[in-house]
């Protein structure tokens, strides 16, 4: 067999075009199910003490924020720090934390640093225990934040916003949900995250399965105990080797009788070296450090150069590898090929059997997948009860009463785990139900039916006071939290001179257009066919990158910091360009 880590280019364009023409279908998106009928039950909420009944209320606050997650929490902050007394997050789960509430499947950590990715350390005092934080501990940092700024006072969990409407005659929008509320707010910010909804794949008979089957955001406690100690003796499958799959595997293999992992495309997997946090970890105390500690990462992953004086404060998987690319004088094709050789020769070198071995190593450019870091998920496959079932591009053929079948045979299994992840190539408001009715009554979906039209990824013509947080039109970080912070102090920034002037904003329809042309044109033809070259994934809508509703469609793409600066530009500059301001009669 020839040593694929040493493929020329020629060899591997090849081999990735075979690759990706076996997992390429027909039904793109449309192979994944709605949680719908019998299905619904993947989307229930494990934590909830009750079912959250009570009366329906009718208030008006300052703002409504559409989610609990960490965008949100950082949302709220923000409008506090400019004035806003009452902000009201509303969230169908029963705390806050966002996708740290719902994740809770055993392994479940960040993939970034947590002194980076858990918000408002210098305010709260919090130290992270290890560089990596597990999702218990992120979680409690969620409500840590919630009660250091006293965010519960208004929070309302356990409920749906379902429609909200805007009326410019008082400059407040009536939000409703499934409680029967009523809701006046002067500002609506819409940051449902998107790793809330659960995705399953649409395998024939997924319906069928008379054991014990969950989603890995929906984890099983009742079903699994207490440190996983009732699998014990059972024979578990997982389908899914992503980000989710790689964590869960190694605890599910600690103790079930029986592992099967089925996978369809592996993950390109790099070192992770997490480590307990030691005294002096940090040398930047100055107020400011943590955003200055993002603003290095966002930059040292994205292969931009770092302030010399810093040099690379995080130091990890995501930093070296954009190093190796960055410091390269090779075409980028072959630097991209020698690293993913790299991630293939590190599988040879864990993973024994060698039929196992190949079929975990990743045949596409590096990035087309998000790239994944672990030291436990390898060595699994090492162990006698762990079987890879490798389903050549496909994925499962059928699941039965009992099993799951691949190419005719038959795993039996006594509980399935779904690890496949979520629905991160739609819309932005797709799975939520949300109607949002801005000006004259047009529906927010209705207005991006072709695509995402905002200014900054962040407000719409037509949509006054009302803002979007997460992948709209932005620039991405790795880490989410940095994203998150920068749009919210700019969002903050704009409600502050709405307030002052006592009127309600939105975007310029000149100014929204001439936004979109920018990052529309930003993707160059290089960048489109790369994208196409890429195997099928939730970043190019399961190879379908064209569609103008997809995850990274409206990506702002010269770079993370980049495009933070152009927001501090902007607000430097003082001038609010391409935003209007109308006053308000009255704020009764």
């Amino acid at each position: 067999m020839q040593d694929t880590a040493e493929l020329t280019p020629e060899q591997a364009r090849e081999k990735y075009r075979e690759e990706r023409a076996k997992r390429i279908r027909a039904d793109g998106l449309d192979q994944y199910l709605h949680l719908e009928g019998d299905l619904a039950k993947f989307g229930q909420d494990p934590w909830a003490e009750g079912d959250g009944a009570r009366d329906p209320m009718q208030t008006t606050v300052d703002a409504v924020i559409i989610g609990a997650g960490i965008g949100a929490l950082q949302m709220a902050v923000n409008m506090r720090r400019v004035g806003l007394d009452r902000v009201m997050m509303i969230d169908k789960a029963s705390d806050v934390g966002g996708t740290w509430y719902w994740n809770r499947y055993p392994g479940a950590q960040c993939d970034t640093e947590s002194y980076v990715y858990l918000p408002f350390l210098e305010e709260t005092g919090y130290v992270p225990t290890e560089k990596y934080a597990h999702q218990p501990e992120i979680y409690e940092h969620c409500r840590r934040v919630a009660r250091h700024f006293d965010l519960y006072r208004d929070a309302v969990f356990q409920t749906q916003v379902e429609e909200a409407h805007w009326d410019d005659a008082s400059g407040r929008w009536t939000i409703s949900t499934d409680r029967g509320d009523t809701i006046q707010a002067r500002y609506l910010v819409i940051c449902p995250g998107r790793l809330q909804s659960p995705k399953l794949p649409g395998i024939k008979g997924i319906d069928r399965f008379q054991g014990r089957a969950w989603h890995t955001s929906r984890w099983a406690p009742e079903f699994a105990g207490e440190d996983l100690a009732k699998l014990a003796g059972k024979r578990v499958g997982i389908i899914g080797t992503g980000a989710t799959g790689l964590q869960a595997v190694p605890k599910l293999a600690e103790v079930a009788d029986q592992l099967y992992v089925f996978q369809r495309t592996p993950s390109a997997v790099w070192e992770r070296n997490n480590r307990p946090t030691e005294d002096g970890w940090n040398t930047d105390t100055e107020p400011g450090w943590q955003k200055r500690r993002m603003w290095n990462f966002t930059a040292a992953a994205a292969g931009f150069p770092v302030p010399e004086e810093q040099g690379d404060l995080v130091d990890d998987g995501w930093t070296e590898i954009a190093g190796w690319f960055a410091k390269s004088q090779k075409d980028p094709e072959v630097t991209d090929l020698e690293i993913m050789g790299r991630m293939r020769t590190r599988v040879e070198e864990i993973v024994k059997d060698p039929k196992a071995a190949e079929a975990l190593k990743p045949y596409y450019r590096y990035g087309c997948k998000r790239p994944t870091f672990h030291d436990g998920f390898l060595p699994a496959f090492n162990r006698p009860n762990v079987e890879l079932v490798d389903t050549d591009g496909r994925g499962p053929d059928e699941i039965t009463e009992n099993a799951v079948v691949v190419d005719g045979q038959a795993y039996e299994i006594d509980c399935l785990v779904f690890a496949t992840g979520f629905d991160l190539g739609m819309g932005f408001l797709y799975g939520t139900g949300l109607k949002i009715h801005g000006r004259d009554g047009q529906l927010l979906t209705d207005k991006w039916a072709n695509g995402l039209r905002t200014l900054h990824g962040m407000y719409a013509n037509n949509f006054p006071n009302c803002f979007y947080l997460g992948f709209t039109q932005t620039a991405f970080s790795v880490s989410y939290t940095h994203m998150a912070l920068e749009q919210t102090e700019h969002a903050a920034h704009v409600i502050a001179e709405a307030e002052r002037r006592g009127a309600f904003l939105e975007p310029t329809a000149e100014a929204e257009q001439a936004y979109v042309d920018t990052v529309r044109n930003a993707k160059t033809p290089a960048m489109r066919q790369a994208q196409w070259e890429c195997t099928p994934s939730s970043g190019n809508n399961e190879g379908n990158p064209d569609d103008p509703n997809t995850l990274f469609a409206g990506a702002y793409l010269p770079g993370g910091n980049t495009f933070f600066q152009v927001l501090a530009d902007w607000r430097a500059a003082g001038t609010f360009e391409g935003v209007t301001f109308t006053p308000v009669a009255s704020r009764s």
